[in-house]
C-alpha cells in the first residue's frame, strides 16, 4: 500500500516546523522531504541532511524534465522539492510530509492531486508578531516585512484541505496527526487494503 503525501504550510512564526518535529517524533516512519538548492553549502551543513546541494544547471535540468514537485527562486538561488525521493518513499509505503509555502502547495497539488494539505494559522497576528520579536534575530524592518508576508500567506488558507490553529503546540500537533490518521481511514483507502488482503 502506497504512503500518503501531506503538505504543511503557514506563515513564518506560525510554528509549522515545530508541529512537523512533533509528528516525526511520534512516527519514525514518516519521511520529511529534504529540499534541493543551488546556494553554496555552509560549513555546518551536510548534503542530504539540510538540503540536497546541486548546481544551477542540474536544478534547471530537473525543472525542464518535470522532476521537481515545486520550486522557487530566492535571492538568486533556486530552492525546491525533488520528486524522486518523495515518490520512492511513497512507493515504499511511507507517508511523506512537505514544508512549503502556498505557491509551492499549488504546484504540488497540480502534480500530485491526491496530496493532503494543511495550513498552520497563528492564533492572532499579535501573537505572531510577539513570536517573531521573541526570536531576537530580526531587525524592525525585517519583522514588519515578515508580518506583511504572513498576512499575504494567510489569504491562501481557504485553499487548503485543513486549517490547524497553533494556539497550543501540543494540541496543534495532535490535530495534524489526527488529520493524517483520518486520511488513511478513508473508505477508498481501507477498501483497497481489504481487497488486497482478499477480505472482501
Amino acid at each position: 500500500m502506497a504512503g500518503k503525501l501531506f503538505v504543511i504550510s503557514g506563515p513564518s512564526g506560525a510554528g509549522k516546523g515545530s508541529i512537523i518535529e512533533k509528528l516525526l517524533e511520534k512516527d519514525p516512519t514518516l519521511y520529511f522531504s529534504i529540499s534541493a538548492t543551488t546556494r553554496p553549502k555552509r560549513d555546518y551543513e551536510k548534503d542530504g541532511r539540510e538540503y540536497f546541494f546541486v548546481s544551477r544547471e542540474e536544478f534547471l535540468d530537473r525543472i525542464e524534465k518535470g522532476q521537481m514537485l515545486e520550486w522557487a527562486e530566492f535571492a538568486g538561488n533556486y530552492y525546491g522539492t525533488p520528486a524522486g525521493p518523495v515518490d520512492e518513499k511513497l512507493r515504499a509505503g511511507c507517508d511523506v510530509v512537505l514544508d512549503v509555502e502556498s505557491h509551492g502547495m499549488y504546484s504540488v497539488k497540480a502534480m500530485r492531486p491526491d496530496a493532503v494539505t494543511m495550513f498552520v494559522y497563528p492564533p492572532s497576528f499579535a501573537e505572531l508578531e510577539k513570536r517573531l520579536r521573541n526570536r531576537k534575530t530580526e531587525t524592525e524592518e525585517r519583522i514588519r516585512s515578515r508580518l506583511e508576508q504572513s498576512r499575504q500567506e494567510c489569504t491562501h488558507a481557504e485553499d487548503y484541505d485543513y486549517i490547524i490553529i497553533n494556539d497550543d503546540l501540543d494540541i496543534a500537533a495532535a490535530e495534524a496527526a489526527a488529520v493524517m490518521t483520518a486520511e488513511k481511514c478513508r473508505t477508498a483507502e481501507r477498501l483497497h487494503i481489504l481487497k488486497e488482503d482478499k477480505t472482501l
